[in-house]
């Protein structure tokens, strides 16, 4: 792990603090310090970083907004039907 996925971490994480329980907290800020001091973080660090991100970010997918300006495929069939007169 290299210090710029660490950063991205600690980037992700920042917003997700105000969630985190009193122990995490207490973890966290200790990381924190050691990325401020910039520090690499060793493997039980990296690990306890990676579980909070884990445990807290969700990816969640995003929508397809363009979904909400295709005309449904009713309309179609009734614009061909019933007011082109198609058989």
């Amino acid at each position: 792990m290299n210090f710029r996925d660490q950063k991205r971490y600690f980037e992700i994480l920042k917003r997700y603090e105000k969630k985190f329980t009193i122990d995490e907290l207490k973890e966290y800020k200790i990381l924190v310090q050691r990325n401020k001091d910039e520090e690499d973080l060793d493997s039980l660090s990296m690990k306890i970083l990676k579980d909070l991100y884990d445990k807290y970010y969700v990816n969640r997918e995003k929508m397809d907004i363009n979904s909400f300006f295709k005309k449904p495929s009713w309309i179609n069939f009734f614009l061909r039907k019933y007011i082109l007169n198609e058989n």
